[in-house]
């Protein structure tokens, strides 16, 4: 029987394939994870996904159901020594018995230095562990190469409605604790859209807003019950991480919006909160390109060198770079001019992909080329005056059409007057 006393998420935590919800492309009849489980043939690989999508529960099935050793490791904990242990006990077991290597799981593997993943490496490679991490961010930048490609990569999706719903209905009907109680469920509205497909998320959101009726035996939940139980234990919700997803929305909201005090009270919200400080990095480098762009272009400069001296330095000293990074970007006039611009054109060319680039502007490698009048008219814009040529760029239908559009701001408005005096046809 379940521990009473643990959270309802370790309760409820499935043991088999067929208790897991979700992931049916990885998991379900006749997928790879499944096929490799049944084969008994496991290969190192990584689990990609958002937070509470049951990447930790897998990882422990997938060991589980083949019987192998389980080795766990948190990349926000341990150091190169973990690493050597764990991979040392593996290779003394390895000595005396003749089983399959152990699994070794790696919880936020992206946290994990180069010299930390480089301790891997041999031991993933020779056999002496079957590597299985877990990261919320993309492995092709935090992954060293070696590494990665000894892995395969399978990505984890937010949970649906109908995942949370089983979900739901598992933790009323078999939990040992909330199915001693009367429970209805009035309305799911408000628990799936603050779950956000996280069932960990969904599940602690149950338990805080069952734990809100005391003692009582009938309970009713409807929506406004849930909303007013977050809000009352909206502190614990956010040191748990489990407001991740509103704080950085606000963070990221309050830079766009110019406030420099809202956006480093959720920087320290975040840091508090214990947020990995490159994640925090990497959206400042969007930012500086989605929202600041060409109103400011040093300030993706910046942001580019906050996440480097992030990933160098580390946490505490990496507060510092992040605030300022933050203030500057939120202090900041803003454009999204270039992410306007960007977005139409992929939408246009998704529809023009058959349109034909002008045959002066191709280049002209063979003399067959040559003759077809390959490059034939081009003009080389440094061998006219001021630098500039007057040729068309565009394919045939979409002379004319401006997809940049500067922004009101004092970089851009010296960028509108250089623009209309070279292209009248564009209406700058």
């Amino acid at each position: 029987m379940e521990n009473s006393l643990a959270p309802l998420p370790e309760r409820l935590r499935p043991h088999n394939l067929n208790e897991y919800v979700g992931q049916k492309h990885l998991v379900g009849k006749g997928s790879i994870l499944r096929n490799m489980i049944e084969s008994g043939n496991l290969s190192s690989f990584i689990l990609w996904g958002p937070p509470g999508v049951g990447k930790t529960t897998l990882a422990r099935i997938v060991a589980t159901s083949l019987d192998r050793e389980f080795y766990t490791l948190s990349a926000v904990s341990s150091g190169v020594k973990d690493v050597r242990e764990v991979i040392d006990k593996a290779r003394s077991r390895s000595l005396f018995s003749s089983s399959a290597a152990p699994v070794l799981f790696i919880d936020e593997i992206h946290r994990f230095n180069k010299s930390q993943q480089d301790a891997l490496l041999g031991a993933v490679e020779d056999g002496t562990v079957t590597l299985i991490g877990a990261t919320t961010e993309n492995p092709s930048f935090e992954v060293i190469t070696p590494l990665l490609s000894r892995c395969q990569v399978f990505v984890l999706k937010s949970l649906e409605k109908d995942d949370l719903q089983i979900l739901l209905n598992r933790a009323l009907e078999k939990d040992p604790v909330l199915s001693t109680k009367k429970i209805e469920v009035a309305e799911v509205e408000a628990l799936f859209r603050y779950s956000s497909g996280d069932a960990r998320k969904l599940l602690n959101i149950l338990e805080i807003v069952v734990s809100s009726f005391g003692g009582a035996t009938e309970i009713v939940i409807d929506n406004k019950k849930v909303t007013e139980c977050l809000q009352e234990n909206v502190a614990i919700y956010d040191k748990s991480g489990e407001m991740h997803y509103d704080i950085i929305s606000a963070f990221i909201k309050s830079v766009r919006g110019s406030d420099p005090n809202a956006a480093i009270y959720y920087l320290a919200r975040m840091l508090d909160g214990g947020e990995d400080p490159l994640f925090i990095a990497r959206r400042l480098c969007i930012l500086a390109a989605e929202d600041v762009g060409l109103a400011n272009p040093n300030a993706l400069l910046l942001a580019n060198s906050t996440f480097q001296i992030v990933h160098s330095i580390g946490m505490p000293e990496a507060r510092i770079p992040l605030a300022e990074c933050t203030i500057y970007l939120a202090s900041s006039a803003k454009s999204n001019s270039a992410y306007m611009a960007i977005n139409d054109a992929l939408a246009v060319a998704s529809e023009t992909q058959m349109e034909s680039v002008p045959l002066y502007l191709r280049n002209a490698p063979t003399k067959l080329m040559e003759s077809l009048g390959y490059g034939d008219g081009y003009k080389y814009a440094h061998d006219f005056p001021g630098h500039f040529a007057d040729l068309e760029f565009m394919p045939k239908g979409l002379q004319g059409h401006k997809f940049y559009e500067p922004a009101d701001n004092r970089q851009e408005d010296a960028l509108r007057e250089r623009l209309s005096k070279l292209w009248k046809k564009y209406n700058y």
